[in-house]
């Protein structure tokens, strides 16, 4: 059964970095979403830099970004603003909206969704 198989795109132990994909994803929940605020988390031991999009109704997305240059040019780019997540914590409304979910029965993850029986 391959239900929990990936696909590796680099060896066990190798940082995985921004893509275009994710600089595609970022842009266009940015666009498509109000109220939208950047937060910027530090490198991790396996994930590069991240920046974490939330919207005014606490819906969020996380993806790699290259570093805290890309992440203010991202920002600029795209009109919102950034913060450091180390200094400010992430906002409640996002706590909020992924409680919300999960009592909800949603996972995120496709073919998982609803309430598990």
């Amino acid at each position: 059964m391959k239900l929990f198989r990936r696909r590796r795109e680099a060896p066990p132990g190798t940082v995985r970095t921004a893509s275009s994909a994710d600089r595609e994803h970022l842009t266009e929940f940015a666009q498509t979403r109000r109220g939208v605020e950047a937060y910027v988390e530090p490198r991790t031991t396996v994930t590069e830099m991240t920046i974490v999009l939330v919207a005014a109704d606490g819906e969020w997305t996380r993806r790699r970004i290259p570093g805290p240059r890309a992440a203010r040019e991202f920002g600029n780019k795209v009109g919102v603003p950034v913060y450091d997540v180390a200094a400010t914590g992430y906002p409640q409304r996002m706590r909020e909206w992924t409680a919300r979910r999960k009592a909800a029965g949603e996972t995120g993850v496709p073919g998982l969704e609803g309430p598990t029986v």
